[in-house]
């Protein structure tokens, strides 16, 4: 019987579970989506029970779908996305829901831990700033607002953890999604207990670190028994969703990197030696010994889907890109800022906001369109002209697009003139649930090793190069953009009764 390999990801707005053959083909994949609570403001909540019971049916229905034998799935890996602080006892089970990665009700404390600590001494440990929306001042929110949530909590899991866990009943953390852990040394893949003293946490709450290759446990009898999987199936601690989706388009060596355009946007540059910014995201790659330099936006395709939903007037994603398509680079001055739930890397303001600029009576539903993608792809600009005061040149990079607005050659287009280079867009609605497949491959020994990996199944199905007349109109939007931020940004925290 041929082989095959399960990719799950945990993602925003649903769980996408996909069977893989060898040659990193699809043989069967299903999209199970599940809410998002939006309780007070700055409260962005999931309920992790519902994740496993999207995958419980994505598994069944893709094993359906396939009409395969489950025993022929020879390993899972699962991505997932990254901040969550789930709480769970003894026994595994989940004991509130999750604050996400757009959650920032942790602010006052991210705050007053960083003018305690310093938040120089912080950055030397983590690479990464202590910002409200990453997992330790989530925990510390729990500690303090929640105080017998977090003692009956046992270990605090991250998404793709959990699922592992509900797998195999083991608890783990892994080099990469760990990152959002500030007592968690990215660079030397370790906990700092002295550090997490000093922040009045434990590393008694947090797991045991794994590579993201390794086998952590196999299914149990009682997850056979709601997912139609073989009891017995190895499964590996898998990693964040971008960096396996970075796997997923190909980025298994220094300088490659991923743009990514899935609900949220951003990119990641990979590195074979720490590289860190303050304004932007450092975690490990799910490839052992390397890094990846990111910056996570929260515009994406979810500001398209929200366009569609509230101002495309019944259009279809197609129909909405050829509006945009008729109108030039630019948008002739309409500019729009994706802050559609504060913005992430690498302005860390919780308060920004979605502004479209520059309408007038000439101004089309084009115009906007156009305007909210070329804003999506300035927040990701932002992160690499970032990036560049660490000591990368952007020039130097391999671009590869993925997500779902690496669908559109519009879009792909309009990244490809605003940074000046060449982009790679390999297959990209299944990245992410490959790269995941890919680690359980490489972890079971289907694959030797993640060079063999990635050759045997990431294809590039077109490469689109720039128009460096359009980018010098784009560098002017870009200027502008960065300027309509500046003028507003002391009005953002302003509360409007």
């Amino acid at each position: 019987m041929e082989k095959l390999l399960l990719g799950i990801d945990i993602g925003t707005s649903a769980c996408k579970v996909a069977i893989f053959n060898r040659r990193g083909e699809v043989l069967a994949q299903s999209t199970q989506e599940y809410p998002i609570y939006y309780p007070k403001a700055g409260w962005v909540e999931q309920d992790p029970n519902k994740w496993w019971s999207g995958v419980c049916i994505g598994i069944k229905d893709s094993i359906a779908k396939a009409a395969i034998n489950s025993s022929q799935i020879v390993g899972i890996g699962i991505a997932g996305q990254g901040w969550s602080a789930i709480p769970v006892d003894q026994d595994g089970n989940c004991l509130t829901n999750t604050p996400i990665w757009m959650d920032t009700r942790a602010k006052e404390i991210a705050e007053r831990v960083t003018a305690k600590i310093g938040e120089d001494k912080i950055f030397e440990v983590a690479g990464n700033a202590f910002l409200a929306a990453y997992t330790t001042p989530k925990m510390l929110w729990f500690k303090e607002e929640m105080p017998e949530i977090y003692e009956k909590t046992f270990k605090f899991l991250q998404s793709n953890s959990y699922i592992g866990m509900k797998l195999t009943g083991v608890m783990t953390s892994d080099k990469c999604q760990n990152y959002g852990v500030h007592f968690y040394n990215t660079k030397t893949c370790t906990y700092d207990e002295g550090l997490a003293e000093e922040m009045g946490l434990s590393i008694d709450k947090v797991p045991e670190i794994y590579q993201c290759h390794d086998i952590i446990g196999r299914v149990t009898k009682e997850a056979a028994e709601l997912t139609s999987l073989a009891e017995g199936t190895p499964v590996v601690a898998g990693g964040l969703d971008a960096a396996c989706g970075t796997l997923g388009a190909g980025v298994y060596l220094p300088k490659q990197t991923q743009i990514q355009g899935g609900q949220a946007g951003g990119m990641s540059i990979c590195e074979d030696q720490p590289i860190t910014h303050p304004q932007l995201i450092f975690s490990s790659h799910v490839v052992p010994d390397l890094w990846l330099l990111q910056g996570g936006t929260v515009g994406g395709g979810g500001v398209l889907r929200w366009f569609k939903q509230e101002l495309g007037a019944g259009k279809s994603f197609d129909e909405l890109t050829a509006l945009a398509r008729e109108v030039p680079p630019g948008s002739e001055g309409v500019t729009f800022l994706p802050y559609m739930a504060g913005e992430r890397a690498p302005i860390w303001n919780p308060d920004a906001k979605g502004v479209f600029y520059g309408l007038s009576f000439d101004k089309t539903k084009g115009h906007m369109v156009r305007a909210a993608l070329e804003g999506v792809v300035y927040s990701v600009q932002h992160n690499l002209k970032v990036a560049e005061e660490a000591g990368v040149k952007i020039h130097e990079l391999d671009l590869r697009a993925m997500g779902g607005a690496a669908n559109s050659q519009l879009w792909v287009q309009i990244y490809a003139d605003v940074t000046g280079c060449r982009i790679s867009v390999p297959t990209s609605d299944t990245a992410t649930t490959l790269g995941a497949a890919l680690l359980a491959g490489v972890g079971v020994g289907v694959y030797q090793d993640f060079e063999e990996a990635v050759t045997e199944t990431v294809k590039i199905t077109r490469v689109q190069e720039p128009n460096m007349e359009n980018n010098k109109v784009y560098k002017k939007s870009m200027q502008l953009y960065l300027e309509i931020y500046e003028s507003l940004k002391h009005t953002f925290s302003q509360s409007v009764n």
